[in-house]
């Protein structure tokens, strides 16, 4: 498996690049801004862009989809229940995007759902709690783990329009995420990488819930 992360934006979002390496193909995770960078970094690693997942609706996770998918034709995927957030200017406004053209969503996913590229496969997890329609991917021995699960943290779940939860988001981590095997590597919204076991032992939002 190719997996490249490039970290974007006011906000250093973690945005990932991830190939097959039998065929090239492959998909793009979170293009939340610097799409050029994004752009060049795809034709560097001579991938062919199928699908473009967007773990939630913010801005700084979503910001240059739609340049991406101008430039590669990939088709942009996303939780059905963050439809509203996608295009949502006031959220964006609050977050310091200004929005000149919205970012339309070509196919609506759900929990269970798996997305292929090239021979890897990755399940959806729906993972509610910073949005309601937050997700994490799951396969090939990594989580892509969104804006729900942080190195030694978790996602927000006060940002107004968002429906954040406080205790649906530990819900969801707890049942959907701390069921898995903890080799598993988490690959985060934003800052460092880390593992489903180091975060099980020492996350202390999770230990002490």
């Amino acid at each position: 498996m190719i997996l490249k992360m490039l970290t974007v934006g006011a906000y250093e979002a973690n945005c990932y690049i991830v190939g097959s390496e039998k065929d090239r193909s492959g998909m793009v995770i979170d293009p939340g801004d610097e799409a050029g960078r994004i752009i060049s970094e795809i034709k560097n690693l001579n991938l062919q862009i199928k699908t473009i997942v967007l773990t939630h609706g913010h801005a700084d996770h979503t910001g240059a989809a739609m340049k991406v998918k101008k430039e590669t034709g990939a088709e942009i995927a996303v939780h059905e229940d963050d439809i509203s957030l996608i295009n949502n200017e006031i959220i964006s406004a609050i977050l310091g995007f200004s929005r000149d053209k919205r970012c339309i969503p070509d196919k609506l996913l759900n929990d269970g759902d798996v997305v292929s590229i090239g021979g890897l496969n990755f399940n959806v997890i729906h993972t509610p709690g910073h949005s309601s329609g937050g997700i994490c991917l799951s396969g090939e021995g990594v989580l892509f783990s969104g804006d729900t699960l942080f190195e030694n943290s978790i996602g927000r779940t006060d940002l107004p329009g968002s429906d954040g939860d406080y205790e649906i988001i530990i819900k969801s981590i707890k049942d959907k995420l701390m069921t898995l095997d903890d080799k598993i590597t988490v690959y985060p919204g934003h800052g460092p990488k880390t593992t489903i076991g180091a975060e099980r032992r020492g996350n202390p939002f999770i230990t002490s819930a």
